[in-house]
């Protein structure tokens, strides 16, 4: 059975899908039987949904390129 550590390293994975079935089944049944981890879950899923609420804001086109010759800047 997976440990919580493990199973918090996989939460991001688990709620997207991406894991294989095996190992998605292994998180469920963890979180079937542990109160701490469904805790974590509960609120990173609450988190990911309260962050998608936001509006995307892009930055003005100077700006941007002025971060681009910051991680640039041998150029």
């Amino acid at each position: 059975m997976l440990k919580c550590i493990e199973v918090t390293e996989l939460a991001t994975d688990h709620m997207e899908g991406a894991l294989p079935a095996r190992q998605a089944l292994s998180v469920r049944l963890h979180l079937a039987l542990c109160s701490f981890c469904r805790r974590h879950f509960r609120q990173l899923s609450q988190t990911v949904g309260l962050l998608n609420t936001l509006p995307v804001e892009h930055p003005a086109i100077a700006t941007e390129e002025r971060i681009v010759a910051g991680l640039n800047p041998a150029e």
